[in-house]
């Protein structure tokens, strides 16, 4: 099982650590007491839950709870649970203007400044920033710029690639889906509804496909936009962007649409990408 523990200063991006965490496939849970860590792995042990990656952010949040970090570690390294530790830090100065932008408090601010409060955070983190298995300065870094650079530090340890793809063919009399990042319109390939012989089935038929397939410009089509998939996955990735929907369309979403989507998520797949394929109005 991989584990994450996400920790640091306020302010330093910890929660847009644990979206990213969560968008390449990890089960995060925020604000985690440290002491309940060991609890939660011993659960997925049990195997009663198919999880193999979880992050857990620990922050100053904790109160009390947070006093027991050390401790806490230990006990996992006892138990045998390897884990890694991510700290995210920041100047004092960017930290003062996020909280400023945002206009909250630093968690421990209560009868004193914010600059105070982080002067002493400092101080209570420093022995988890002493023995953190990755340190990451955000200070200047936007959300796609975190992303990226955890994306950077992941990688070096054979992680962060995650990349999932959606295709997924839809009928225009029935709307556009709401969730595609890409919609291609199917109409312009001749339309097999018009054949009697092929009118009652779909694009999961053979017959359907070798005749949708009769038209050159489906070919060159298709590799166009196998083409344009590949280009845009390191694109998406450098932004933070784990994945991808790309609808293609027709009239009724029977035919020509469920045979082109079949088509490109079986070249896809057999390019060893993270493709699930949906019919929607089949």
């Amino acid at each position: 099982m991989e584990i994450i523990i996400i920790t640091g200063l306020s302010g330093a991006g910890k929660s847009q650590a644990a979206d990213y965490f969560e968008d390449i496939g990890y089960y995060c849970i925020d604000n985690m007491p440290p002491s309940l860590i060991k609890s939660f792995v011993d659960l997925i042990r049990q195997g009663k839950h198919s999880i193999h990656k979880a992050a857990f952010v620990v922050d100053i949040r904790g109160g009390e709870f947070f006093d027991d970090m050390m401790a806490s570690l230990s006990d996992l390294k006892r138990a045998g649970i390897v884990f890694r530790i991510l700290f995210l830090d920041a100047t004092d100065e960017t930290l003062l203007r996020r909280f400023s932008e945002t206009r909250r408090s630093h968690p421990l601010a209560e009868g004193t400044t914010n600059e105070e409060a982080i002067t002493e955070e400092r101080r209570k983190l420093e022995p988890i920033r002493r023995v953190s298995d990755f340190m990451l300065d955000t200070s200047e870094l936007n959300n796609s710029g975190l992303a990226e650079a955890l994306r950077r530090l992941l990688t070096e340890g054979g992680e962060g690639d995650s990349y999932k793809i959606v295709i997924q063919s839809f009928g225009y009399k029935y709307g556009i889906p709401k969730d595609a990042d890409i919609v291609l319109d199917m109409r312009f390939i001749p339309n097999p509804f018009y054949v009697d012989s092929l009118r009652k089935l779909t694009g999961n038929s053979k017959k359907v496909r070798d005749y949708i397939l009769r038209a050159p410009e489906v070919k060159s089509f298709i590799d166009e936009v196998f083409r344009m998939m590949g280009a845009l996955k390191p694109a998406y990735l450098r932004e933070g962007k784990h994945g991808i929907s790309i609808a293609f369309g027709c009239t009724g979403g029977q035919h020509r649409s469920v045979a082109i989507a079949n088509i490109m998520h079986e070249r896809l797949k057999a390019k060893g990408e993270d493709a699930v394929l949906k019919h929607r109005d089949i």
